[in-house]
Order: structure tokens, then C-alpha cells, then sequence
């Protein structure tokens, strides 16, 4: 049974990673599509005035804290989840299940060819093979044969990197359409995979500084990253009224 924290009217799991990995054991053994969200501050800002993701996060499956900053939000409430389970890592402990077969996966989104060069990089994996790929600029008339090679391909994992909301939206949209066993947003991590972008070092993930060092790296962001301290004022003021 699911134990969840409410932020700003949005269940997140309160999970460990281990926690997190072993749910995903067990949604892959479902007969459903199980989407899996990971939202950082940003996008709990934005679910917060956009109706439509927020009933999404709720709907999803699986929804854990990928941003310290949504840790961090759980404290001021005085209800802490257990840690922070960033969606990249996540992505990286479900590389490393050996179970009695192999995960079938499909990477959908991301720039030309970077999909292709992520799943290349990871294909001696021992646990998961990746089965198919496909870039995230698609035309909505395209879409329909995207998800009849996906459904073909008998995909276990579908892996959407289209940003927030867009890859929120576009999963649960195709949710009853997409005949895999879990459908999991994970924004930009094909670029990371595709050895197109530099995680943060560890220094910075380990201390909550993630989002400055990709701000550092992307001074463009900056407007983006202005939600981040308008969320904690938030999460504040609700904590303040509520008591």
C-alpha cells in the first residue's frame, strides 16, 4: 500500500530508492499501464495553477521527489519524506535489476539521433535491452504509428523525455492506448545517457545544489529556476495558515 506525503494538493510516495526499485518489480508484473512521474519544484509549481497535470500526478502510479527541493517543502510541512529519488537515478537502478528476463524498454523523446546514442551507450546492459527509439519531435499525426510499433515491440518500460508537462500530459493521454507495463517521465535524462550534457558532480547532488550548477551551465534557465524559491515561499505561506 502506498504512503504518500501531500505537497501543495499532490501525493508524492514517500520512498527510499530501494523502496522505489522494488515498487517498479512489482508494476512490472501488472496488467496495466502504471505511469511513474518525477517531479522536481519547478514542475509542483506549475501543477499547482495547471489543473490538468495536477490531476495527472495524482492519477500516476508512482510519484517521487526528484528535487531536493520537494524534500525540503515535505519538512517545512513537518511531514519529511524519507529521502530525495532523483528520476536519473532511478532510471540507473532499474539498468541494474537482473531478474528472470530482460527488461524490454523504448526510449521516446529527446532531440534527433539522442535517443538512438543513449540506448547505443547502455546496449551491453545484462538486464535490459532496449527495444526501440524514437525522438521527441514528432507531429500528432505521426503519433499513432509511434504507438502501434511501441505496442508491437512488447515493451515492458516506455522511457519519455519530453519535458514537463508535455511528457506528463502526453502519457496519461496515450495511457489506455500504450500496451506497456509502466510509462515513466524522465525529462532530460537521455541527454545525460547520450553523453550530451554533464550530470552535476557529486558534490552538488549530494548538497541540493543540482539546480545551481545547471544554472551555471545554462544561464538561459534562470526565469525557470525562479519557481524554485517561489515554491518554498508557498509551501511556507500553507504551512503558516494551516498551522
Amino acid at each position: 500500500m502506498r504512503k504518500c506525503v501531500r505537497i501543495l494538493d499532490v501525493n508524492v510516495d514517500d520512498l527510499t530508492m530501494d523502496g522505489a526499485i522494488d515498487s517498479i518489480v512489482k508494476l512490472l508484473k501488472d496488467d496495466k499501464n502504471n505511469i511513474i512521474c518525477t517531479p522536481n519544484a519547478e514542475i509542483m509549481m506549475t501543477s499547482y495553477k495547471d489543473d490538468e497535470l495536477r490531476f495527472i500526478l495524482n492519477e500516476s502510479s508512482m510519484v517521487i521527489p526528484d528535487g531536493c527541493g520537494v524534500v525540503l517543502a515535505s519538512k517545512i510541512l513537518g511531514v519529511p519524506l524519507k529521502e530525495r529519488v532523483a528520476g536519473y537515478d532511478l532510471v540507473q537502478g532499474i539498468f541494474k535489476l537482473k531478474l528472470d528476463r530482460k527488461i524490454r524498454m523504448f526510449l521516446l523523446g529527446g532531440a534527433p539521433l539522442v535517443a538512438k546514442r543513449a540506448a547505443e551507450r547502455y546496449a551491453n546492459l545484462e538486464g535490459v535491452e532496449f527495444v526501440g527509439y524514437y525522438d521527441g519531435y514528432f507531429t500528432e499525426e505521426e503519433e499513432p504509428g509511434i504507438i502501434d510499433r511501441i505496442n508491437e515491440l512488447d515493451v515492458d518500460i516506455l522511457l519519455v523525455g519530453m519535458g514537463a508537462p508535455k511528457q506528463e500530459k502526453w502519457m496519461y493521454k496515450n495511457k489506455d492506448k500504450l500496451k506497456v507495463k509502466i510509462s515513466m517521465g524522465v525529462g532530460g535524462s537521455f541527454d545525460i545517457m547520450a553523453g550530451e550534457v554533464k550530470r552535476a558532480p557529486k558534490f552538488f547532488r549530494d548538497n541540493g545544489l543540482e539546480w545551481f550548477y545547471r544554472l551555471c551551465k545554462q544561464p538561459t534557465r534562470l526565469k525557470r529556476m525562479l519557481k524554485l524559491p517561489r515554491f518554498i515561499l508557498l509551501v511556507i505561506y500553507k504551512r503558516l495558515v494551516n498551522g
